[in-house]
């Protein structure tokens, strides 16, 4: 939401304005198309970057780089995240990290990497590991869990 939002108030209770009722009631006569063109016209329909003739800013503004809309969306998690917020012998999985607020919004694989150090004994599962962090974790005694598929990653909306 916007601040500019906030003084439009709630539309969806609103009652409909009557037009078309006679010149008198102030929506008579064109009933608020105006005169001729396009609007006036019945099935009439801008597009939402019609800018008046103008070159729409979508067209003005270059197109840059590629955005592949199938890539996974990775979320990675440092192993000095994990040392300040497990003790020692926890098991650290996908869901635990979401209740940590350490691993948030939607993703399809979650990715530990090795940013920090680790000297407690965890038992981390994620979908990919860095190779420095899956060493930093085994030489802290901890254990390494590749999970498989995305499945288990697919959050509901609270």
């Amino acid at each position: 939401m916007n601040l500019n939002d906030v003084h439009r108030g709630i539309l969806k209770n609103r009652r409909r304005r009557p037009v078309g009722r006679g010149t008198g009631s102030g929506h008579g006569k064109t009933s608020g198309r105006g005169h001729k063109g396009d609007g006036s016209r019945a099935g009439a329909s801008v597009k939402p970057t019609f800018q008046g003739g103008m070159m729409p800013l979508v067209r003005r503004i270059p197109k840059r780089g590629f955005n592949n809309k199938w890539a996974r969306i990775v979320a990675i998690v440092n192993v000095g995240e994990l040392d300040e917020l497990f003790k020692g012998g926890d098991e650290v999985t996908p869901e635990v990290l979401r209740t940590k607020n350490l691993a948030k919004g939607r993703y399809d694989v979650l990715k530990i990497l090795g940013e920090g150090n680790l000297k407690k004994r965890l038992k981390v599962s994620a979908h990919r590991f860095s190779k420095s962090a899956a060493e930093k974790i085994t030489a802290a005694g901890g254990q390494v869990i590749v999970l498989t598929g995305t499945k288990s990653l697919q959050t509901k909306k609270a």
